[in-house]
């Protein structure tokens, strides 16, 4: 069988330079926060070329974090894709603001910037825009927006490790860039993890402040905060993977590549990928007419395809208080009824790759 996410091979990789890496935090006792998140976030800003990072507990908090230290609260609101993972509308949610959601661009699935134009309110204080399936979405776009309306706009990056727009790493860009790493990602922790990075130090010291119950001086608590930081094992495997992302990048553009060169069925749309950017292909996702249909061809042929998201979230029962229906996103909803996503990570064989393209042109 081929599954769409297998991890046990990457972790065989890295299984010894991780547990040497565990030893040395349990030598150490540092399990939340303290030395090896600290390197880690030193060696994630370098990466993505800003000045700072700051690790917290999970990518969902990284939104929720960049947020409060913008200081959205009830009566804001924020613009984001409806063609996104939920945890970008709770965190809108989790500060009081009002979501206000968009469509996606037809061809390339992210952010629609004629449909943010349209959006923009004298309550509007941040566009949140996601680099979706790991392909940045149009930056210069949304950038020009924000400056045009004295707004921020944060980069949803939790997909996008490593990612390039206009030559230059995404999490530079926006007021700040928020990473998932939850194990399945590009760059997946040991566990729970998240983080944020931005060249703008006042952003950065309230977030070290928020995620660590309001403190500066411990049990000295200034502001409300919150108990949102990154354990010590996360940060350390974090470490140790953060050596192999660009290889394992370069590994899944590799895949992505077969993929657009061999899948050639008429019935099979592949997301357009503008030549300004490089994605780092954390899904590889293709939309059909009759999904239901193509995934049973493919069981047929032992590959394992998944859904990335089948229901958009203006449509979610958690936002039907907001009144939206069918209709309303017509671009997302047709992404949400007819995605599926194909086999895709680094340890994926070409001979694997060769079978699911011969099998998507079989359909």
């Amino acid at each position: 069988m081929i599954n769409c996410l297998d991890l046990k091979g990457q972790h065989e990789v890295v299984k010894e330079e991780i547990f040497k890496a565990f030893e040395e935090v349990y030598a150490k006792t540092a399990f939340s926060g303290g030395p090896f998140v600290e390197k880690f976030e030193n060696d994630f800003a370098t990466y993505c070329e800003t000045k700072f990072a700051r690790g917290c507990n999970n990518g969902t908090n990284a939104l929720h974090l960049a947020l409060l230290a913008l200081d959205i609260k009830k009566g804001d609101e924020v613009i984001l894709p409806a063609n996104t993972f939920i945890a970008t509308a709770w965190a809108v949610s989790y500060v009081g603001a009002t979501p206000v959601f968009v469509d996606c661009d037809p061809d390339t699935w992210e952010i629609c910037v004629a449909d943010v134009r349209k959006k923009i309110t004298s309550k509007t204080k941040v566009i949140i825009g996601v680099h979706l399936y790991g392909m940045p979405f149009d930056i210069t776009s949304i950038a020009q927006i924000a400056e045009e309306y004295k707004i921020e706009f944060i980069e949803d990056a939790a997909q996008a490790q490593g990612a390039y727009f206009n030559g230059k790493r995404v999490g530079s860009f926006g007021a700040m860039a928020c990473f998932s790493f939850y194990p399945g990602k590009n760059l997946g922790a040991c566990g729970e993890a998240g983080g944020i990075t931005s060249n703008r130090k006042k952003f950065m010291d309230k977030i070290s402040m928020l995620r660590n119950h309001g403190c500066e001086e411990r049990y000295y608590h200034d502001i409300l905060g919150y108990n949102m930081r990154m354990g010590g094992l996360e940060g350390a495997s974090l470490s140790v993977k953060l050596k192999y992302i660009d290889g394992w990048n370069q590994r899944r553009q590799a895949i992505a590549k077969k993929y657009q060169t061999g899948i050639v069925s008429a019935k099979v749309k592949l997301q357009y990928i503008p030549k300004n950017v490089k994605s780092v292909y954390h899904l590889f996702v293709v939309t059909v007419e009759d999904r239901e249909k193509f995934v049973r061809h493919l069981e047929t042929k032992l590959i394992n395809a998944a859904y990335h998201y089948p229901v958009p979230c203006h449509l979610q029962k958690a936002y039907s208080s907001m009144g939206h229906k069918k209709g309303d996103f017509p671009n997302s909803e047709y992404l949400a009824e007819h995605c599926v996503s194909l086999p895709m990570y680094p340890e994926l064989s070409d001979e694997a790759v060769k079978t699911v393209i011969n099998a998507v042109n079989d359909y």
